[in-house]
């Protein structure tokens, strides 16, 4: 590298030399100091470039192996390389077909988890409330003690007016002042700027954003609402493959097993929705999938030739090969007939805004019609998942060989 900025040390001198050169003589006549001074400039610079192309070379090299290699930023790539968030699918991994039912009323739509790492904000009063999922309740207000105060900042409204849904899921991560515990709770609201905000309850322990990051805000799991999520800044045209396991929300009442003895769920969910006993698999009309439990790990097998899908969309084959290479757990059930993928919206912006901006369609969908490219590529992922079977925490993606190689180091930790 040093040998390189020499060349060009040397490359600059020389052109200055020339243009000295040009501006000073009176041996030549305009014209003629014009093409002779102007030609041996080019020449030198030429030679002076040949003459580096070795090095030039080399500095290309180790700029490249150093950029491979990389680190990464914990509040855009959290938690460890071997966490289930991101552990690749290994080359051990057993599957079964996941079989999901079609969705009766729409194809995709999001659970938004709400990821608020601005560990500078000034603190903000979160108050106890019991709305939780009673519509005829009003999550803005507050109807308990003080939980806490946490670093949120007050332009980050979530209301009826802003949030998806009538009720949403509205789990949320919030990075504390010391930049690395992440305390987790659902569901969120903060109505009006400047005011307080309110929360039904605290999730699971704090979490390390440099540790395994499993617990959290997803009720029907008890997994991470900030681990799995697809961020804001992924899934763009220019951000390449999603290296992490995505999160995935499937209706309960048509695609999970529940029975007494693992009571609808598998690691490393540590629990399933409340009412899952009265509704798993209860409008279910094909044969039950005793495998698929809250927790599951869904992947695309990896005996599959993802170009035999022939998809449209070039998001839709970036989702495909992070199906593929990580998988995505089963997080939460989605109350009605729909897919749900689980997306990003903070104080940095929304993944559904920058979607739509960058691609020009909604991620979600407006039916279960396949009458777009979008919608027919959902569908053909969706129906080419399977459940890995021997995902465990000895053997996470199934073990064996990573189908790709493990998350970088953290930079700055």
């Amino acid at each position: 590298m040093i040998k390189f900025k020499n060349c060009l040390a040397k490359l600059v001198t020389l052109r200055v030399k020339f243009n000295s050169i040009y501006q000073n003589s009176k041996i030549f006549n305009n014209y003629f100091q014009n093409k002779f001074l102007m030609s041996h400039s080019k020449l030198i610079s030429i030679l002076v470039a040949l003459i580096c192309s070795v090095n030039i070379s080399i500095a290309q090299t180790h700029t490249k192996k150093v950029s491979e290699a990389g680190t990464r930023d914990p509040l855009l790539w959290p938690f460890k390389a071997t966490s289930i968030w991101n552990m690749p699918i290994g080359s051990n991994a057993q599957y079964v077909p996941a079989d999901l039912e079609f969705p009766k009323e729409r194809l995709m739509t999001v659970d938004e988890d709400y990821i608020v790492l601005t560990h500078e904000a000034p603190l903000m009063d979160i108050y106890k409330n019991n709305a939780f999922w009673d519509r005829t309740k009003d999550r803005c207000v507050k109807t308990g003690e003080l939980i806490g105060r946490y670093p949120i900042p007050q332009s980050f409204v979530v209301s009826p007016e802003t949030w998806d849904g009538k009720i949403p899921n509205a789990g949320i991560a919030i990075l504390m002042p010391d930049k690395r515990t992440i305390i987790q709770g659902q569901p969120f609201a903060h109505c009006e700027h400047g005011n307080y905000a309110t929360l039904g309850h605290l999730s699971g322990k704090p979490e390390d954003i440099y540790g395994e990051g499993y617990s959290g805000a997803h009720g029907g799991s008890q997994l991470s609402a900030i681990g799995g999520c697809i961020r804001n800044h992924e899934l763009t045209p220019t951000s390449g493959t999603i290296r992490h396991a995505i999160k995935i929300n499937v209706a309960g009442r048509w695609n999970i097993f529940y029975d007494e003895l693992n009571k609808g769920y598998r690691w490393p969910a540590t629990a399933a929705d409340s009412d899952g006993n009265k509704y798993y698999g209860k409008y279910r009309t094909k044969a039950p999938q005793k495998e698929m439990r809250m927790g599951a790990l869904l992947a695309i097998p990896a005996t599959v030739n993802l170009d035999t899908f022939k998809l449209e969309t070039k998001p839709a084959k970036i989702l495909a090969q992070a199906l593929q290479n990580y998988g995505g757990y089963v997080v939460d059930g989605t109350g009605w007939s729909v897919y749900a993928i689980i997306t990003e919206w903070g104080p940095s912006g929304r993944f559904t805004d920058n979607f739509k901006k960058n691609w020009g369609f909604d991620f979600t969908t407006t039916s279960n019609k396949l009458d777009t490219p979008w919608s027919r590529d959902m569908a053909k992922i969706f129906a080419a998942l399977n459940i890995v079977v021997n995902n465990a925490p000895n053997s996470i993606g199934g073990g064996g060989k990573p189908r790709v190689a493990l998350a970088p180091p953290f930079r700055n930790k």
